[in-house]
């Protein structure tokens, strides 16, 4: 997975700084005038919207209903647990925060938008439950520990944008699509037994997704800076989550059957962008 991320990181950046290469165009008689090139930086903040459907996966996935499996007197018992531990299930919404770094070129516009959140939280009841044994033995209670419920994904989007009403006009309107990758990422709330052999840890689990992002920003720019309302849509599908090697979907304690994954999240947020001078225009500033 990491390889995965560090490719896409990797050709993405120098596709964005392709544009001011020499190898691709030359400043006299190339096919752009490399010296109009604006490098510009962003940070951003917006409401995400959670679709239904990710709202089920991630509730669905994050408070699966464990079992313990432990050996007692030589024999395997096992133990369900209790269902008056009550943890606050997960909102619909959250906030997304964005770091972008990007190039222009006159109306044309590339980037690599960076995307995380604050880590969601459904705080643990109590120190540890109580668990009943459910098999066919002699019945049995036994303490086990609780951890907090938490969830949080980050990602990076290759975002390709046009800038409508020119190249340095006071108002304008960006449209902009893209492709990237999205890790979301699990606490569950006990050390489950979620199949033979298998137990979950005190950990976060993760899976990768794939991305489409898509958005329009209004923006007023003011020389350097600008500030811009956006909106969008990003199309997200996660892989399965592998627990110790296993599949959870698969396992005896999910009873979840969405086989879609989905994870998309409808958006509207602010963003601040500092629009570097090109090499063009600190030449006709130094002339001054």
């Amino acid at each position: 997975m990491k390889t995965k991320i560090a490719s896409f990181l990797t050709a993405a950046v120098f596709s964005v700084l392709a544009l001011a290469n020499t190898s691709f165009a030359d400043g006299e008689t190339g096919f752009y005038e490399k010296d109009h090139i604006r490098g510009f930086i962003s940070i951003g903040g917006d409401y995400r919207g959670m679709r239904t459907a990710f709202q089920d996966y991630v509730n669905n996935l994050a408070f699966v209903k464990g079992v313990h499996v432990v050996h007692v007197d030589s024999v395997d018992r096992e133990f369900s647990a209790n269902k008056s531990n009550r943890y606050s299930m997960f909102d619909d919404y959250y906030l997304g925060l964005h770091v972008n770094f990007g190039a222009q070129y006159k109306q044309f516009q590339t980037w690599i938008d960076v995307n995380f959140m604050p880590t969601q939280i459904s705080e643990r009841p109590s120190d540890s439950y109580t668990a009943l044994t459910v098999d066919d033995g002699d019945p049995l209670s036994m303490k086990f520990p609780l951890y907090d419920v938490k969830w949080y994904s980050y990602g990076a989007d290759w975002m390709f944008g046009w800038k409508i009403f020119g190249e340095n006009t006071f108002f304008n309107l960006i449209p902009a699509v893209g492709f990237g990758f999205n890790l979301i990422n699990i606490h569950f709330a006990s050390d489950f037994d979620v199949d033979e052999g298998v137990t979950l840890r005190n950990r976060y689990y993760s899976t990768m997704a794939t991305t489409v992002n898509s958005e329009i920003e209004a923006r007023l720019e003011f020389d350097h800076l600008a500030i811009g309302l956006y909106g969008g849509y990003r199309f997200v599908r996660y892989n399965e989550l592998s627990v110790e090697g296993t599949d959870l979907l698969k396992t005896k304690i999910s009873d979840y059957d969405d086989t879609d994954n989905s994870g998309d999240t409808y958006f509207l947020g602010l963003r601040l962008t500092w629009i570097f001078h090109s090499d063009w225009q600190t030449k006709q500033e130094n002339k001054l």
